[in-house]
């Protein structure tokens, strides 16, 4: 079986991946992985982090997989015997020198995917020096990846969904070169995903032409006659409607992108590859009664959460399309908090900051609700029914799911009407 390994930046994420299926999930270690302008998780937290995890029989992985100077491997050094004891199920590593200090310390080293694992033979030399998985380069072809991971000697891991970056496996310079804010260190500012102005310098013997059909380039025309692209910014990866190909790669994990994306993101994303899994394993195991199926309600939830377009990245051809920004189908909109959660009737109280009607959808997340939603249909103040309620008051609402004090409560608004 395949195992499902989705981000948590934060606690509320790391509940909504936990409740939604995921069999392993990843968090970071603070001041030493790729996700430093997230919360990131003490050494205390990771104990509660690993308990929680525990609670769903789920792996935790620790990230440590920042360009790492000396006093940086000391610092983790140092912390190797507390994170053997919260039971962290193996450290996700991109500098060498960690290694040997992981191992030692009875734990369980990943190589990161900053190493850019492109060949079988690294993986041979990994396993000579104590790795016990790899997470493959996301350069490579489906090709390519059935061939390293039938000749493995250790576990293999791929990115299936989540940002795709401009440089080779993030090894990217751009965000320093403009901010000091260093990429391999974890502090990108996604310089890359903002547009471009594009200036062109010709003389008397120079020409500049531009085909409007060219897809491979896109580049949009100002009012100032300049032009402007997100030539830099690549679409996402999504390969939901390619699991058949993923679940006969022989790969080990699949994983999901999002350390620093929204719990409903990791909520969405990890529903539905799990169901995708859980579909094409069920085909598989009764093939003879059973039809795999792929489910166009997929790729929709998938579009409801944040995303910069789709695409299947370098698996089957080497991506060209760009983005703008996020994409998501809906906007979330603050307006409000639970304030109680009554469970013999199965009711929320939410304070109000704005208006909230019958039919609306909402999202509630929280350190321990994790990231639901709910379509409000039952509304009621002072124990009478209502069809609309103004910000600034509380409210009842009818909900199954337990909620808890001091949840976020959002609207979801379609992108089109806001």
């Amino acid at each position: 079986m395949v195992e499902l390994l989705s981000p948590a930046g934060n606690f509320i994420s790391l509940r909504a991946a936990l409740e939604n299926g995921a069999d392993s999930v990843y968090i970071g270690f603070e001041d030493t992985n790729m996700r430093s302008n997230v919360s990131n998780f003490s050494i205390d937290d990771i104990k509660k982090a690993s308990s929680i995890a525990k609670e769903y029989s789920s792996k935790i992985y620790l990230c440590t997989n920042t360009v790492m100077k000396d006093e940086d491997i000391k610092y983790v050094e140092s912390n190797l015997e507390r994170i053997k004891e919260y039971e962290v199920d193996a450290l996700i590593v991109s500098d060498i020198g960690l290694v040997d200090l992981v191992v030692s310390a009875g734990l369980e080293p990943h190589m990161s995917v900053q190493e850019n694992i492109s060949n079988s033979y690294a993986l041979k030399t990994l396993k000579k020096l104590g790795v016990t998985r790899a997470i493959l380069s996301r350069e490579l072809n489906i090709e390519d990846i059935n061939k390293i991971a039938s000749n493995s000697p250790i576990e293999t891991e791929i990115f299936i969904h989540g940002a795709m970056c401009m440089a080779i496996s993030g090894r990217c310079f751009l965000s320093y070169g403009l901010y000091g804010k260093s990429a391999n260190c974890g502090e990108c500012l996604q310089p890359c995903r903002k547009q471009w102005k594009i200036a062109i310098f010709q003389d008397e013997n120079s020409q500049f032409c531009f085909d409007d059909n060219d897809s491979t380039f896109i580049l949009e025309k100002s009012l100032d006659g300049s032009y402007k692209s997100n030539f830099t910014s690549p679409n996402d990866m999504s390969m939901i409607e390619h699991i058949p190909e993923l679940m006969s790669s022989g790969v080990d994990a699949f994983k999901i992108e999002g350390r620093a994306r929204s719990p409903d993101y990791v909520a969405t994303t990890t529903k539905v590859y799990r169901e995708a899994i859980d579909s094409y394993t069920d085909f598989k195991r009764f093939e003879v009664s059973k039809t795999y199926k792929f489910n166009p309600q997929w790729v929709k939830k998938l579009k409801n959460v944040f995303n910069r377009g789709f695409d299947t990245g370098f698996y089957f051809k080497d991506p060209y399309k760009t983005s703008n920004d996020n994409q998501s189908n809906f906007i979330k909109k603050d307006i409000g908090k639970v304030v109680n959660y009554y469970s013999k009737v199965k009711v929320a109280e939410l304070q109000l900051w704005d208006d909230l009607s019958l039919g609306d959808k909402i999202m509630i997340q929280g350190p321990t609700t994790g990231s639901i939603t709910h379509t409000v249909e039952s509304m009621e103040i002072d124990n009478k029914a209502i069809d609309y309620c103004k910000k600034g008051h509380n409210v009842a609402i009818a909900i199954d799911t337990k909620v808890r004090e001091n949840d976020f409560i959002y609207k979801l608004i379609e992108r089109e009407s806001y």
